[in-house]
């Protein structure tokens, strides 16, 4: 379609192989790459300020780090990792490229949800998951925070001409998971089995990215490209703005 990309990577290798795969597929414009662990809030604030030192201008920002742990593990910040990263990650880098979106004729957000949000239930008094863990429960209350953080955030750009959806991909054969650890990395690889393409798991989020239909619509759900209904705890407005407050507090960024 005419993008340019600007990819945000952990690993330097596989980043380099993702960029010189980008370039071959749509040669000419200068797709670009920058380095992070956003799952650390100092990665997170300085890659946030080194694109929206070199873009003038954002006209898509999609948010899908993401990641499972077999066990808990806690970030130099304090932060359980799957919340930093699944959730905070996308909060801060979009607060810090806000300015750049704003600064677009029109400009999208797209996160990365799942349905696995659903049966989620978020406890503020524990946001970290410090009172006992399990790696599945803790990853849907984070898919549960991409869309109230979805909600919330269109909520805020509303008088902009910003807007902000998520998505569930499906099921994808990625690496996602392959590095959980234990039985859990080896029960999602057997679970790939059937799982679908990564080329058919963009497609919703492609959609969103760019689909006349949708350039208005915001704060929505989606899966197969169309809009859907999540769980009745993602559509809580009270908790989405109550996560907004805490995450903003978390990431010292009140």
């Amino acid at each position: 379609m005419g993008a340019r990309i600007v990819l945000v990577a952990r690993d330097r290798a596989r980043g380099e192989v993702a960029l010189t795969r980008v370039r071959t597929c749509a040669p000419g414009a200068a797709h670009s790459i920058h380095f992070a662990d956003l799952s650390r809030l100092a990665e997170m604030k300085r890659v946030g300020t080194e694109i929206a030192s070199a873009e003038s201008r954002i006209d898509v920002l999609i948010n899908n780090a993401g990641a499972l742990f077999g066990s808990r593990q806690v970030t130099e910040d304090g932060l359980e990792r799957t919340f930093a990263t699944n959730h905070v990650a996308y909060f801060v880098l979009t607060e810090y490229l806000r300015a750049r979106l704003i600064a677009s004729p029109s400009a999208r957000v797209v996160n990365t949800a799942s349905d696995a949000h659903k049966g989620a239930t978020l406890d503020f008094d524990d946001l970290q998951s410090a009172n006992g863990y399990r790696a599945f429960q803790v990853y849907s209350r984070s898919k549960l925070c991409n869309i109230l953080y979805t909600r919330e955030l269109a909520r805020r750009l509303a008088d902009t001409r910003v807007t902000a959806n998520c998505l569930h991909p499906g099921f994808v054969a990625t690496r996602f998971g392959d590095q959980s650890g234990g039985v859990l990395s080896y029960g999602v690889r057997i679970a790939k089995v059937f799982a679908i393409s990564p080329e058919k798991g963009a497609d919703t989020l492609v959609y969103l990215a760019s689909a006349p239909e949708v350039a208005t619509a915001s704060g929505g759900y989606f899966a197969k490209c169309r809009p859907a209904t999540p769980s009745k705890e993602a559509l809580d407005d009270a908790a989405a703005k109550r996560l907004w407050s805490e995450t903003a507090r978390l990431a010292r960024m009140e």
